[in-house]
């Protein structure tokens, strides 16, 4: 099923109704890229993301991250230290307004 972006489709197929592919979940809004910290949580991962913000008073740069919960759908199941890209979609939960669309080892 084409979710309307160029990514990779999943080998597996799964039940998931929370799956961009498989499952009845629209993707919309931005996507980006960042590296799985934790896969602790059930069919959750905290993706992180780490950029680099230029401050003009003191003329440097500083690093920055950012921490999201993000869906890990069972036919993608993406694992600590893979490469992933997620894509914003509905809220899911409390804290879960992403899903991942592909996952790179």
């Amino acid at each position: 099923m084409d979710i309307g972006i160029d990514v990779a489709q999943p080998q597996e197929e799964c039940d998931d109704q929370n799956c961009p592919f498989h499952g009845g979940l629209k993707v919309r809004g931005q996507m980006i890229e960042g590296k799985v910290v934790s896969d602790k949580s059930h069919q959750t991962v905290v993706v992180e993301k780490r950029y680099t913000r230029y401050i003009e008073k003191f003329e440097r740069s500083e690093r920055r991250m950012s921490r999201y919960s993000v869906h890990n759908p069972k036919c993608i199941t993406a694992s600590v230290d893979d490469t992933v890209k997620i894509m914003e979609c509905k809220p899911i939960s409390k804290t879960k307004s992403f899903v991942v669309v592909e996952a790179s080892r």
